[in-house]
């Protein structure tokens, strides 16, 4: 008689799953600070309302990402400016490819527009994630762990 097998239950890939959560996490805070700039367009000057609900829901989404989608132990405001940092580079990003549509085409129709601006959107996310979880939220090697990785990638290569 032989043992019944266990079948190793299957997860997904980690950065599968934070990539989700990543997603999941921004675009509830993309979702909420749209309707936040909503509320306050009649309060105070779009432009300024803008740029306070984005250092707010970046502040926010920081401390989510921090929290759920990396489950870092990293906190503080080098993480933050770290963070804002990748989303300066998102809005160059977006900003850049829409002044290139305009450039090839002054007066794109909005669907073309928004294909532009979001394909962007997604591609700056793409990266923003790749070095949130690279840089901004990578846990840091004590020296001792320092050898230990050092020696693994060499087993590994």
């Amino acid at each position: 008689m032989t043992a019944p097998s266990h079948r190793p239950t299957r997860t997904a890939h980690p950065v599968l799953a934070a990539f989700v959560r990543f997603v999941v996490c921004g675009g509830g805070v993309g979702l909420a600070s749209s309707g936040v700039l909503v509320l306050l367009n009649d309060r105070m000057p779009m432009a300024v309302a803008n740029a306070l609900v984005t250092v707010v829901s970046t502040l926010i989404a920081t401390e989510l990402h921090s929290r759920v989608s990396f489950r870092s132990g990293r906190r503080g405001w080098g993480v933050h400016l770290q963070s804002g940092l990748t989303v300066a580079v998102s809005y160059a990003f977006t900003t850049g490819a829409l002044l290139c549509l305009y450039a090839v085409r002054p007066e794109p129709s909005a669907l073309v527009e928004q294909t532009v601006y979001l394909s962007a959107s997604a591609l700056a996310g793409v990266g923003r994630f790749a070095l949130l979880r690279i840089v901004v939220f990578a846990e840091r090697a004590t020296s001792g762990d320092a050898a230990l990785g050092k020696a693994s990638v060499v087993m590994a290569a």
